[in-house]
């Protein structure tokens, strides 16, 4: 087990806080600092460089925080492979899971419950972010596994597909639009449209699909942009613009009324989540525990 100096030094390294890291391990700014120089007097080196408000890593305090995210991914692995030595049912550890928007709202929960129930010594928690937060959250290493819109071209990260999705156009029945049963692109140009924020997955997946067409986000009549798919769908259902959600997450709306799928010719929204992990972590039995059984849930070999 890594000491807790360690700990408190891994948070205030990952952080670049020192009070960032008591707030995250809930201790107070003197105690972050008390455990800090316990160290820098164990290791006779400074660990961090204060440069104002700010700190950096000193050599030595960049080797020790190397070293300290080596030693951490193995005594995980150690955890989980002590507790499954026996029976798999009775592994322990945990599991820190980063998942965008309609991975965490609409495809994850039901697999978190089952997941826990098959594993219920595994402590599991959820980061809720868009796709670009939740690959930064992955490097930072905030969390142990995400699953993200689109496949990542870092060299330091390793993707694996796990679903398809698809994005439709909806709108208010009260939307005049939503008495036509096929719409062109040109009438979809020329109607004021809501969108979700920039670095959005759903976001990404409806640019890709218009530049096929050779149509940019620039040539749509965008009235707002909403961070989160609950408050662009809920904006939709009040208001007369078109948006573009993900078919999972308004089956309920559609099937009751409160919107209308949109035909738009020739335009079809596909896009492809995968899980992420960073290279050299490919080996952790309780990320691959559950990749395996998120896979199974879905029936997806």
């Amino acid at each position: 087990m890594l000491s807790f100096k360690h700990e408190v030094f891994f948070e205030v390294a990952r952080l670049k806080s020192f009070t960032k890291a008591g707030q995250a391990l809930f201790i107070s700014q003197p105690a972050i600092s008390r455990n800090i120089k316990q160290l820098e007097d164990e290791y006779k080196s400074s660990l961090f460089e204060r440069k104002g408000s700010s700190i950096s890593l000193t050599e030595a305090g960049q080797m020790l925080y190397d070293a300290l995210l080596k030693a951490r991914a193995i005594e995980k692995q150690l955890q989980y492979d002590i507790s499954t030595q026996r029976d798999q049912y009775e592994a322990k550890g945990e599991l820190k899971l980063g998942a965008s928007t309609t991975v965490a709202l609409y495809i994850i929960p039901p697999i978190l419950s089952g997941f826990h129930q098959k594993h219920p010594h595994v402590s599991i928690s959820l980061l809720n972010r868009n796709s670009e937060s939740v690959l930064q959250a992955l490097l930072d290493h905030e969390i142990d596994l995400g699953i993200m819109e689109g496949r990542n071209k870092l060299p330091m990260v390793k993707s694996q597909h796990f679903l398809t999705d698809e994005v439709i156009p909806v709108c208010s029945p009260k939307n005049p639009l939503s008495k036509k049963q096929k719409l062109t692109l040109k009438e979809v140009t020329a109607h004021p449209i809501a969108l979700r924020e920039r670095g959005s997955g759903t976001l990404a997946a409806l640019k890709h699909a218009l530049n096929t067409h050779r149509i940019k986000l620039s040539d749509l009549r965008v009235s707002v942009r909403l961070g989160g798919t609950e408050a662009l769908k809920n904006f939709i259902i009040a208001d007369e613009c078109i948006g573009f959600l993900p078919m999972r997450s308004v089956v309920r709306e559609l099937s009751n009324g409160e919107l209308v799928r949109l035909q738009i010719d020739k335009l079809s929204i596909i896009r492809q989540f995968y899980f992420i992990q960073r290279h050299g972590d490919e080996s952790n039995g309780l990320c691959n525990a559950f990749i395996k059984f998120s896979k199974a849930y879905y029936n997806i070999k």
